[in-house]
């Protein structure tokens, strides 16, 4: 039969074999033509031209141990053939005993069904071996064969590199066609130029430190994902990468230290699909002279260093703003854990105040004593709480940002930005204001800010903002207009009311809202809003004195209230159904405008300041009061000394004009005396 068998590591090897069976003995010729390897890979003493047509006689005959037959050739042969013997395609399952051919040098053993490499370890002048297309498991019975220098053990069943300790010399080692995983054992091979680990299950590269002679690595049809390690391989040229699943030049980015390396294959890898490949891989080893088998152009290399610079300017502007998507969900985290610290606080500080309360009412009980309706918060934080508040850097507890149309705050000291000079066109932008871990009376604070800073804002979001009770959103009345509100149950308690949205409809209405969380409000729902809530704001108005009325009204709003006081009382068929229908709007109005809503900060601020007035009041009556009795005390004591007071005043008179001349000289010589 004839046969050519090609290595894919670059060898190419052909054996043409013959045989002749014999009677009582099993007898086997074999021709062999074995063509110098190419030059490129191999330079060593295998390197013969082996083109003349040989022919070897072999004897296989029964030994002591049927298991292994004995392999015998005859003198005549072993003279023309000494350095060596082919046993390919001979249905082998083991190794035979090769005695007294301490001599060769070359053994081939392909296309057979042999299992274990054994009976050789007699062959130290072994430099070629060949083993390819077998049923071999497990890579051992080599360790005497130290001067070997090429291995080709492709198409077998070997799982695991190992038993290779003793081989310094290999120059090739073929394993493709294997069920290897991982590369490992080989660092010690510093003499090795060709590995050809194609068509195996490596899922990564790696371990490569040591081969500083490797010249080729076959990695085709693999399960690659990321290369590492080839950087240090100083004198690789040609890697063969074709077929894996690699898809990012980053799990490849070693590749780009390769200094040495001139010859690459990426086809067949999903990276390789990408409209940015070329470019990138040119961009990045620019020692290279093939790509994928193809001769790389001075114009390649040209366009893809134009593309590589838009690619690096994309690139930064993508890595800054991966940063500021990174600085931002930091800086919420800080926002986020900060509300909750302060939620902690609060909730401290009510238990706290629940067993004050506990306590003072048993106390009241004994002795009728009163506690303040709203009292100091004196509440500590513990240790941990407090050094974690600490930790906090003040720049990063608050985020501000505008996306689009979107205006986002998160954390408190956000609400400082709108203090600042804003673009016209900036400004005008924003139609959607959102909240986020913010006190709902700290915004409050700012919407007359908002509403003049933002004058085009239709849609506000809460999310984290303790909105808990129906009349804060009156507090929303004073924006311009409010198209949308969204309010997210989370840390806004005043959602699980059942009629919180038509409590917001009714008072709002003046809005014309257009959606609440995502729903579009419809004319029902208006109407039910008015019947829920109109009786409310007739109430709140109805008791609420005119004075105090009055002062909670804007301008506008006292003159609409003049006119409602001005017809109030009047019977209904008095004026006409419009002018009647015009009063009742305007009463609407008006009674809504009574729903309002104070923050407890300035309620406080209020009980201060009112403390302060009483205070004053007190200590200038007081002051009057003593003043008053101090000047009542002198007049009673002017009572009882005047009648005396009076005799003398008279006596006084008397006895200074008894004398009329004496008395009229001390009045000239005092007139003299003044000029």
């Amino acid at each position: 039969m004839d046969c050519q068998a090609e290595v894919n590591c670059g060898l190419h090897l052909v054996i043409q074999a013959s045989s002749l069976p014999e009677k009582n003995k099993v007898e086997f010729k074999l021709n062999k033509e074995t063509p110098s390897f190419p030059g490129r890979l191999l330079q060593h003493d295998l390197e013969r031209n082996y083109s003349s047509r040989q022919g070897d006689h072999i004897n296989l005959v029964s030994s002591s141990m049927p298991s292994f037959p004995i392999l015998q050739r005859s003198s005549e042969e072993k003279i023309l053939y000494s350095d060596r013997l082919t046993l390919e395609r001979q249905k082998l399952t083991v190794c035979p005993i090769i005695d007294g051919e301490e001599h060769l040098r070359l053994l081939n053993f392909q296309h057979n069904f042999i299992t274990r490499i054994q009976n050789i370890s007699n062959l130290q002048r072994l430099i070629f071996l060949d083993l390819y297309d077998n049923q071999i498991e497990e890579i051992s019975g080599l360790s005497t064969l130290r001067s070997l220098r090429v291995l080709l053990l492709g198409k077998n069943r070997i799982k695991k590199i190992s038993n290779l300790e003793n081989l310094k010399s290999l120059d090739v080692l073929d394993l493709h066609g294997n069920q290897i995983t991982k590369i490992e054992n080989v660092n010690h091979l510093c003499d090795l130029r060709v590995l050809n680990l194609a068509r195996n299950l490596l899922s990564h590269v790696d371990n490569l430190n040591g081969l500083d002679s490797l010249t080729e690595l076959n990695l085709r049809h693999n399960q690659i994902t990321f290369v590492r390690d080839v950087d240090n391989l100083p004198c690789l040229q040609r890697l063969f990468l074709s077929f894996n699943n690699i898809s990012t030049f980053e799990s490849v980015c070693c590749l780009a230290d390769a200094t040495s390396l001139s010859d690459i294959t990426f086809d067949g890898n999903p990276i390789a699909q990408e409209s940015w490949y070329k470019h990138t891989v040119l961009q990045n080893m620019t020692q290279l002279r093939q790509l994928d088998t193809k001769r790389v152009t001075e114009e390649e290399r040209r366009m893809a260093s134009v593309v590589a610079k838009k690619e690096e300017e994309k690139k930064r502007e993508s890595h800054k703003q991966s940063l500021l998507k990174e600085k931002k969900r930091l800086t919420i985290n800080n926002v986020a854990r900060k509300w909750d610290l302060q939620q902690h606080r609060i909730t401290n500080i009510a238990t706290n105040q629940d067993r004050k309360d506990s306590d003072s009412q048993d106390h009241c009980q004994n002795d009728g004593s009163t506690i303040s309706a709203f009292p100091e918060e004196t509440g500590s934080l513990d240790s941990g709480l407090t050094s974690a508040l600490q930790g906090l850097s003040v720049t990063d507890t608050h985020l501000v940002e505008v996306d689009g149309d979107t205006l986002s705050l998160y954390g408190s000291g956000a609400l400082e930005c709108l203090d600042r000079n804003w673009s016209v066109q900036t400004a005008g932008m924003v139609t959607t204001v959102s909240f986020t871990f913010i006190e709902f009376d700290e915004i409050v604070q700012v919407l007359p800010k908002l509403r003049i800073k933002f004058p085009n804002s239709l849609h506000l979001k809460f999310k984290e903002t303790n909105l808990v009770t129906l009349q804060q959103f009156n507090a929303l009345a004073q924006l311009r207009r409010v198209d949308q509100l969204t309010v997210d149950p989370q840390g806004n308690p005043v959602v699980n009311f059942t009629l919180w949205k038509y409590y917001v409809l009714f008072r709002l209405s003046h809005f014309n809202m257009q959606k609440i969380n995502g729903t579009e409000v419809t004319q029902n729902d208006m109407i039910m809003a008015e019947r829920l809530f109109g009786i409310l704001a007739h109430v709140a108005s109805s008791e609420l004195p005119q004075y105090h009325l009055i002062s909670i009204l804007g301008d506008a709003r006292k003159k609409q209230f003049r006119y409602l006081l001005e017809t109030k009382g009047k019977k209904p068929g008095i004026v006409n159904e419009e002018n009647n229908d015009s009063k009742r709007l305007v009463g609407e109005s008006t009674n809504r405008a009574t729903l309002n809503y104070t923050t407890r900060d300035f309620y406080n601020e209020k009980l201060e300041e009112i403390k302060e007035k009483k205070k004053f009041c007190k200590i200038y009556i007081e002051d009057l009061v003593k003043e008053a009795t101090e000047i009542n005390m002198k007049n009673e004591a002017l009572q009882k000394l005047w009648p005396q007071m009076f005799i003398e005043l008279v006596r006084d008179a008397v006895m200074e004009i008894r004398n009329k001349n004496s008395y009229m000289k001390l009045c000239l010589q005092q007139i003299t005396d003044q000029k």
